[in-house]
């Protein structure tokens, strides 16, 4: 099986544009002031093993749990003290 390989020029090339998120919301880093271009361009960038992903998932869905349980918990004792 033969794969032919196409060549274009700079100029024929479509834009990709990054976006990331910055301050809760996603921007192009194209609009980016000079300052924050940079420190776009520090970042490291890495994986987690898959079983620390769901470690963290599993943590963060139990804390949001006991949250809103003590949140529960804390609106029943106003209510009775009332």
């Amino acid at each position: 099986m033969q794969t032919d390989t196409i060549r274009l020029e700079d100029h024929e090339r479509t834009r990709c544009e990054v976006w990331t998120r910055v301050m809760g919301y996603h921007r192009p880093v194209s609009e980016f002031n000079p300052g924050k271009q940079a420190e776009h361009a520090e970042r490291c960038h890495f994986n987690e093993p898959a079983g620390l992903q769901a470690a963290a998932a599993e943590s963060v869905h139990a804390s949001s749990l006991a949250t809103a349980r003590a949140a529960s918990i804390a609106h029943d004792d106003a209510a009775l003290a009332v």
